[in-house]
């Protein structure tokens, strides 16, 4: 009986070279010793060079789990465990992303048997008496598209991998810009631009302490040290002065909110967007005596409603050009009198559990 050959039937552009093809792995399964040595020499004489063949069915697992097989031979016909058995046993693997290809090789001509089989994941079916060539041609077909499948899963996963390094390479950059833009709104008074980063971060943790999602959370995170970057279209004069600002420089002043919501106003990401609202509403009070609406209660952004605590909080605890200081405890005293009035009670008391978390109510 004539056997097929790698240089009568080369590989075709795209396929496995025939040695990488030779080099897969082939596990044939039959009670009958003889058919076993048929098929597994017919196999090596093809140039296949990891055959294996099993007599006992019952020990297909152990077997499936230490040969790693890339296609199997399957008799329908055994004692014990019977093609359908063994079909049902290695299921997960022939209806796994791996789509291990089973070919049932049996006499049985009943369909009944084949549409069972092929319900139960049999790729492919050989009838016995085996045709050397057409097994040999229907082994190639399912180890070449074997193989392609596992270059396109090995494909996938590196462009996912790809995708993935180029969405933490463009974050990083998004989120350096972001820190670049708050330094500069915050340079004329704060040239180290720490205040804008701490009010960032004690954001965040207020945001957690109130219940708020991880998406709020994080959002608020890179949104909040933007908070004063209208800053940049006010005099420097006025941002520096050491003492109480006049009735005309505070208007000025407040003229930051308007400056800082008019450079968002076309922000379309989720973080810019979340920066305007805090620019607008972070001076806002809860009691409506703010600016630069004069609404409050729950009209007020809850991100600016936190912002609004976070940044007074630090301004009062650090040195700014206008004055020295505050020690905590007397910083966490006007914050808490000022609950209901300037500031939202339910973010005060966020405020206050994440400084006794920190251990900052010692002072």
């Amino acid at each position: 009986m004539a056997l097929i050959s790698d240089s009568r039937f080369g590989a075709s552009p795209g396929e496995p070279e025939p040695e990488r093809l030779h080099a897969m792995r082939v596990l044939v399964i039959d009670d009958n010793p003889a058919n076993v040595a048929l098929l597994v020499g017919l196999l090596e004489q093809d140039g296949y060079q990891h055959v294996r063949g099993l007599t006992d069915s019952t020990v297909v697992t152990e077997t499936t789990e230490s040969f790693h097989p890339d296609l199997i031979l399957l008799d329908v016909h055994m004692p014990n465990w019977s093609g359908l058995d063994v079909l049902d046993e290695l299921s997960a693997l022939t209806r796994s992303v791996d789509n291990l290809p089973i070919i049932v090789v049996t006499a049985d001509q009943d369909h009944e048997v084949r549409y069972r089989a092929l319900d139960a994941g049999a790729r492919d079916f050989v009838t016995k008496p085996v045709d050397a060539v057409e097994l040999l041609l229907r082994v190639r077909t399912h180890l070449i598209t074997r193989q392609l499948q596992r270059e396109c899963i090995y494909r996938n996963e590196r462009l996912e991998y790809a995708v993935q390094e180029r969405t933490y390479d463009l974050e990083r950059a998004r989120t350096e810009s972001l820190t670049i833009l708050a330094s500069v709104a915050e340079y004329h008074d704060d040239d180290t631009a720490e205040h804008t980063q701490r009010v960032g971060l004690l954001s965040e943790r207020i945001a957690r302490a109130l219940g708020t999602s991880a998406e709020f959370s994080k959002l608020i995170r890179s949104a909040a040290p933007l908070h004063d970057l209208g800053k940049i279209g006010v005099d420097r004069e006025i941002l520096t002065f050491p003492g109480q600002l006049s009735e005309e420089q505070m208007l000025e002043m407040r003229k930051h909110v308007d400056f800082g919501s008019d450079m968002l106003s076309s922000a379309e990401s989720p973080v810019l967007q979340m920066a305007r609202e805090i620019v607008f509403s972070h001076h806002e009070h809860w009691d409506g005596g703010g600016y630069p609406l004069g609404i409050g209660g729950a009209e007020i952004s809850l991100a600016g409603r936190i912002v609004a605590v976070a940044d007074v909080f630090d301004a009062l605890t650090h040195d700014r050009p206008y004055k020295p200081a505050w020690r905590v405890h007397d910083a966490v005293d006007l914050i808490c009198e000022q609950a209901g009035h300037q500031f939202d009670p339910a973010v005060v008391k966020a405020f206050l559990r994440v400084l006794a978390e920190a251990g900052q109510l010692t002072d």
